[in-house]
């Protein structure tokens, strides 16, 4: 049994929406509450998900919860973070996040929630999808999904023991990581991929859209993350800008290797790079 009293989603987009009905079903009879910026989104709310209480209202939402969850991109948490740490907030309060960057969300959001009786801890359960909304969410999307959580020095012990303990409930993977540690990892294993489907997206159809005719599920599997919210993944791009430039310089010179071998028709260098390329993805661990 959950020791949660009371949960509040901020924002009901793909991850906050999925978050609700992963809730619904893996804790039932927990009360949860969403706040949405507009109204229609309230009412969207009501539609899709009449069990819970939504609001436009960011005192009503968070009003006696024990956990907060943010789900809006990561340039918007510091606004409603610092409007959250004006309300009354309860003793047990700890608020959280599925923000895709660490370094800047917890140098900013810590210290908002320093001086109230609430905690913030990073979180980053690494699942979500191209589509976006809460027309798209999902009970099964954190299933099996790696959780990362990333504490700092003035975290307290059994703030992160409850958050492992709620991310393992809803069927994650729970590692944990430094603010820094994560943004390094992030970079090469999710923003990094993102950029190279962008990149290939472009350099395949910006001069002729015309060959997607002709295109199949390997072009498909290969950019479908190039379908996200541009919006979202210009914030993410932007907020871990140092750690996807040094990705993206190793790119750049894998490229270069590439560009030379195939110039100069080195067939057996060719051959090692492709070699080496598939023994490192058949170290990635199965689903």
């Amino acid at each position: 049994m959950s020791i949660e009293r009371s949960i509040a989603i901020f924002s009901p987009g793909l991850l906050g929406g999925s978050l609700v009905k992963t809730i619904q079903q893996r804790m039932p009879g927990m009360e949860i509450r969403v706040w949405a910026r507009r109204e229609d989104a309230v009412q969207e709310v009501r539609r899709e998900l009449p069990a819970v209480t939504a609001s436009t209202d960011i005192a009503e939402t968070i009003r006696d919860a024990s956990l907060a969850v943010l789900c809006m991109p990561i340039q918007h948490m510091p606004d409603i973070a610092r409007q959250i740490a004006s309300c009354d907030l309860a003793d047990d309060l700890i608020v959280t996040d599925v923000g895709s960057v660490k370094g800047s969300v917890v140098t900013a959001l810590e210290p908002v929630f320093a001086g109230t009786k609430a905690a913030f801890l990073g979180s980053h359960p690494m699942a979500g999808s191209q589509r976006t909304g809460l027309a798209h969410a999902s009970g099964d999307l954190f299933h099996r999904a790696a959780c990362l959580l990333t504490p700092t020095a003035s975290t307290q012990r059994a703030h992160l023991d409850r958050l492992r303990a709620f991310w393992i409930k809803l069927g994650c993977r729970v590692r944990e990581m430094t603010p820094q540690e994560h943004d390094h990892c992030v970079a090469r294993i999710s923003h990094l991929p993102h950029t190279m489907a962008v990149l290939t997206t472009l350099a395949a159809l910006g001069k002729d859209a015309s060959v997607l005719d002709s295109s199949a599920g390997g072009f498909r599997d290969t950019t479908r993350v190039a379908g996200g919210d541009p919006e979202m993944w210009a914030g993410i791009l932007l907020q871990n800008r140092t750690e996807v430039i040094a990705a993206l310089q190793d790119a750049s010179g894998a490229l270069r290797e590439l560009l030379e071998m195939l110039q100069s028709m080195d067939e057996e260098a060719l051959r090692r790079f492709l070699t080496q390329a598939k023994a490192l993805r058949d170290l990635l661990p199965a689903v």
